[in-house]
């Protein structure tokens, strides 16, 4: 089986600040970081392509002087997640193992055989095994709610939709603070969900999302990655994760940006700790998220769609968003799940 797709290496130069910023580096310290990449969807679904992202970027900035590389593979579960591993493993050259997304039963068969190699978990559905595995969670529901509170500015129906793909934890607060937030600014708003039960299906992300349309929403919360029939009825979608206009320019307003760096930043510093102070790998039992404070997550701009935006809706949302940076507002964390 083939199943290693793509190398994405960044080796930029270290400017001045940037040196000093990571500190001297021994002469005996490493200088390279390699990660392989466990994908759950591909990189074309937004929670694979953010993270492929972040790890641009975060290369780029070369933590602590380090030439950081990876691998990612095509998307893997269960048997066949838990082998990619093992050969990564194996190969001994590779630093870092980020599984994406709920592979922590695949990684108990492996953590303690490689105890010199930090895994990595993310979301829900993982067990905190601590140790050498790190579970990475991610939240977006702050980015969520400002959606929420947009769409409800900008609605006419008042029935507002959302798709999604699992009532997982970490889906179910994004969706709640969406709807939260657009009754916030317009109580009248009703909300109707529904999940497509993958992660990723195009296909019956497109049902869903066209039975929403046709009990009269006329915007729509897309997690599930299916922007067409919002572009058959002629309105605005929200999109998950990455910034997705670009698969619609015509129809998504904004996206809730799912913002990694922070977390990579996290896990390079363990590691980094671990090969150069010595430092024990002791990875996180209970869930770790950054918020939107902490960079963790965001809105993506409005592209060229900025002009269906009202200057004194774009002015709320600019207010409500600089509260929640500061810490004057709190966005509720709901993770029941919705009900239509």
């Amino acid at each position: 089986m083939h199943f290693l797709t793509s190398l994405r290496c960044a080796t930029i130069g270290v400017t001045a600040a940037a040196a000093l910023a990571a500190g001297p580096a021994l002469a005996d310290d490493p200088t390279e970081l390699s990660v392989a990449i466990i994908l759950s969807a591909g990189i074309e679904n937004g929670w694979d392509g953010s993270l492929i992202e972040a790890f641009e970027r975060v290369a780029a900035d070369e933590p602590h002087g380090l030439d950081i590389s990876w691998r990612y593979s095509d998307p893997l579960w269960g048997d066949a997640a838990g082998e990619a591993m093992r050969l990564y493993a194996e190969s001994g050259r590779f630093d870092i193992i980020w599984a994406h997304s709920t592979y922590s039963d695949q990684v108990a068969r492996l953590k303690d055989e490689f105890p010199d190699i930090l895994f990595v978990v993310v979301g829900s559905g993982n067990e905190g095994l601590g140790g050498n595995q790190y579970w990475v969670y991610k939240r977006v529901h702050e980015a969520g709610y400002l959606l929420g509170a947009l769409a409800g500015h900008m609605t006419e129906s008042n029935v507002l939709g959302a798709v999604g793909t699992f009532p997982a934890d970490d889906v179910n607060d994004e969706i709640n603070a969406f709807f939260a937030g657009a009754r916030s600014v317009n109580p009248d708003v009703t909300g109707n969900t529904s999940f497509i039960e993958s992660w990723y299906d195009p296909a019956r992300a497109g049902e869903f999302t066209a039975a929403k349309v046709a009990t009269g929403a006329d915007i729509i919360f897309q997690l599930a990655s299916n922007f067409q029939p919002c572009e058959e009825a002629e309105i605005l979608c929200f999109g998950n994760f990455g910034d997705q206009n670009s698969f619609s320019p015509d129809t998504v307003l904004s996206s809730a940006l799912a913002l990694w760096d922070p977390d990579i930043r996290w896990i390079v510093d363990e590691w980094w700790a671990f090969k150069t102070e010595e430092e024990p790998l002791e990875g996180n039992t209970e869930l770790r998220w950054f918020s939107m404070a902490e960079g963790g997550s965001d809105i993506a701009p409005f592209h060229g769609l900025a002009d269906r935006v009202p200057q004194e809706v774009q002015a709320e949302l600019d207010t409500l968003r600089a509260s929640i940076m500061d810490g004057s507002f709190e966005v509720p964390l709901d993770v029941s799940q919705p009900e239509s």
